[in-house]
């Protein structure tokens, strides 16, 4: 696929992004979601510290998916308008720094919703998984910066983004153990298809990379690459977002 049409096919993907965005804004039922915060307060009957947890705000999930919708929306209009050209030096370069940017702003924001749904509602839990897979994919970029510099590939940075992107399914994966262990009710099983299915697509991303460095068949050409993260990005967040939808959000 050459330059220019990759350049018109983001205009096409952020359409359908912002669509769906807009459609998840006047389809959803208003489902609210606690925050919290945990802390140590002092028990005055038994003389001893003791955890404690307060509410501080509810806030509808519909928000979160829109959210991820509309942040991919602005990235793929901003490669089509005033950033086309500085899109099309990186990747004749074999690198796009914009991509990275979106994902650990939209990627992070899809796995704090998957955690509320999970029963993850400590707002520094949150915070900390959206970091942390915001740093994932900021080794994304590290790896397509660095490797600018190299005449072998380095793979360090891949490595570290791996290990860094395992860590948020670990905690999710140990909600739903404790759910079952100790728990009085089920997680929905919508919510184990949504951990499964997206932690598949997360995957793919890396697997795509993968292929990108080692130039696997199609994947020799970058530009294959760039087409498949398009696709990929779509059908992820798409896939998040109806399954939310069909779980928890449909009137």
């Amino acid at each position: 696929m050459k330059l220019g049409r990759l350049v018109q096919y983001n205009f096409i993907l952020g359409t359908l992004h912002l669509l769906q965005g807009l459609a998840i804004i006047f389809l959803s039922k208003d489902v609210k979601f606690p925050v919290n915060t945990s802390f140590l307060t002092f028990d005055t009957a038994t003389k001893s510290l003791i955890p404690a947890t307060k509410e501080l705000f509810t806030f509808p999930l519909a928000w979160l998916i829109v959210a991820f919708f509309f942040m991919s929306a602005i990235a793929h209009f901003s490669i089509a308008t005033f950033w086309k050209k500085g899109y099309m030096a990186d990747l004749s370069k074999g690198m796009n720094k914009a991509r990275w940017i979106e994902y650990s702003f939209s990627a992070s924001t899809m796995i704090v919703a998957i955690a509320i749904l999970v029963g993850i509602y400590d707002l520094s839990s949150l915070i900390m998984l959206f970091a942390i897979v915001a740093f994932m994919n900021l080794m994304g970029l590290v790896m397509e910066v660095h490797n600018q510099t190299t005449q072998k590939t380095n793979w360090l940075s891949f490595l570290i983004g791996c290990f860094a992107g395992i860590i948020p399914w670990i905690v999710i994966g140990i909600y739903f153990w404790a759910a079952g262990s100790f728990g009085s009710g089920k997680i929905p099983t919508f919510v184990y298809w949504i951990y499964v299915s997206i932690f598949i697509f997360f995957n793919c991303f890396a697997i795509n990379m993968y292929l990108q460095y080692k130039k696997v068949g199609k994947w020799k050409d970058y530009l294959y690459g760039e087409r498949v993260y398009i696709l990929l990005s779509l059908i992820a967040k798409s896939a998040l977002a109806w399954q939310v939808f069909a779980g928890t959000l449909r009137p």
